[in-house]
């Protein structure tokens, strides 16, 4: 994390020593914020993040022990250097035991608190970046694999995109891997160093998403026992990645419409607002337009949010890719069941490349860990379920040919547009002309899919217009 965007908090009755300490840490980029006693050090950690605190032992009424485990019991991973002006070895003992990474005596040495605080603010950042591989680690199988063109092409958008500030929209199908596109803007953003906070919109009750993502105070609502930090709050100098974010109710998206704005958030139940900085990812599988034209999404957010929008190509739309995928898929589920790793026949990754994929990734995953289960010694095309399709793909030209008779003679431009006709309203009418299933089964995005149901003149008997039958 860059030191311009890290606070830290001095809390010292002297008011020379906290001179002293602002004039050592602002010339080396950092921002300072006091207090000069406990109690007022609270008041700002309940509103302000920070980075790192500078706690005084002794300190009038609740002393610099007590304030470092109320500080670490709102801000669990908050690192804090304590200041001794006796040195005494039971204050420092105590301190350590407490949480504290380090303390230095009185008066101040503007090296060594220099050297203390770089290197305290250094091993946060260490242990985020533990924790970060750890999370890939048990994420293994979640890279970006694959060299289609479409997957080439979201790279470069993505090196593109993630060293700037920019607020991204990631579209796409359920399985497409949005999420992982959002960890790999992180990754490769200047806030790496910093939370990856990752919220579905789709999974938290409407009721409780304000909280969720603001936090609340005690007693704000029924079941509030206790103050809690909001997702924006816990992602400050990081990402905040809202997937999903078609499902967030209208009162949500105001407040995130403000925060966006603003970078203030506010509590439930309370009136102080803080300032937050984070980088907001939104993703979806809902057509935004559709949403906002339908009056279910606010307009604004829309624009707020469609800053660089990303879309997550389908995997029929990359199926060369299969091959890579489903060989990562069945290492990681020999790996997770207890098993030896088992030989592959290259029939079944033949098999799998010739299926579409109605599932995207997420179907491929869980088709290569039932192989990787139901299979004896190694895996062979009689593993591949069912549901995969035909062991032979059909010849493409044999398929239709002979329904082209009833076509007549016409010419090739109007064959096409008759052809696609009637594919089109066949997919509509399997999938009882509900337009999302249809675009997803006939590889297209909704708003194209409406255009066609127009350009085509299709209807639904008894129902109107193609629009009514949407769902």
């Amino acid at each position: 994390m860059d030191p311009a965007r890290q606070t830290v908090l001095v809390v010292d009755d002297e008011k020379n020593i906290r001179r002293a300490l602002r004039m050592v840490l602002e010339p080396e980029g950092y921002t300072v914020t006091e207090a000069e006693n406990a109690e007022e050090a609270l008041k700002l950690l309940e509103v302000e993040p920070v980075d790192l605190g500078l706690f005084d032992v002794r300190l009038p009424g609740m002393d610099g022990l007590t304030l470092l485990s109320r500080a670490r019991e709102l801000w669990r991973d908050l690192p804090v250097i304590v200041i001794s002006g006796h040195a005494e070895t039971t204050d420092v003992v105590e301190a350590m035991k407490r949480g504290a990474l380090d303390f230095f005596s009185k008066p101040v040495d503007r090296e060594r608190v220099v050297v203390s605080v770089r290197n305290a603010l250094a091993r946060r950042s260490l242990e985020e970046k533990v924790k970060d591989l750890s999370a890939r680690e048990r994420r293994f199988g979640d890279e970006m694999l694959g060299e289609s063109p479409a997957l080439q092409r979201l790279r470069e958008e993505i090196a593109k995109v993630a060293p700037t500030n920019g607020r991204v929209l990631v579209l796409g199908e359920s399985g497409t891997g949005k999420e992982l596109i959002a960890h790999e803007i992180h990754r490769q953003s200047k806030r790496s160093a910093g939370p990856f906070v990752k919220v579905n919109c789709a999974a938290i009750p409407s009721e409780l998403i304000e909280s969720e993502l603001f936090g609340h105070e005690k007693g704000s609502f029924s079941g509030a026992a206790a103050r809690r930090r909001g997702q924006f709050e816990v992602a400050h100098g990081g990402t905040l990645f809202l997937d999903e974010i078609g499902d967030m109710s209208l009162s949500a998206q105001a407040k995130v419409l403000r925060a966006l704005q603003t970078g203030d958030v506010t509590r439930v139940g309370s009136e102080r607002s803080f300032t937050v900085d984070v980088r907001v990812i939104a993703a979806t599988n809902k057509d935004l337009e559709a949403e906002v034209r339908e009056a279910a999404f606010r307009e604004d957010l829309f624009f707020r949010l469609n800053v660089v929008p990303l879309r997550a190509p389908p995997l029929r739309e990359r199926l060369e890719d299969v091959p890579i995928l489903a060989e990562r898929f069945l290492q990681l589920a020999v790996r997770e069941n207890g098993m030896r790793p088992k030989p592959v026949e290259p029939e079944v990754y033949q098999r799998l490349e010739q299926y579409r994929w109605p599932g995207n990734v997420r179907e491929l995953r869980n088709v290569c860990e039932r192989m990787a289960i139901m299979s004896g010694e190694r895996i062979t095309a009689e593993d591949v379920p069912d549901q995969v399709g035909p062991r032979v793909a059909p010849a493409p030209a044999a398929a239709g040919s002979a329904n082209l008779s009833r076509y007549g003679e016409v010419p090739l431009k109007e064959l096409r547009e008759l052809v696609e006709r009637d594919y089109i309203l066949k997919k509509l009418e399997e999938h009882d002309w509900n337009i999302t299933q249809a675009a997803q089964a006939l590889g297209v995005e909704r708003t194209n899919l409406h255009k066609k149901i127009k350009q085509h003149g299709l209807s639904r008997a008894g129902r109107g217009s193609g629009d009514q039958g949407e769902q």
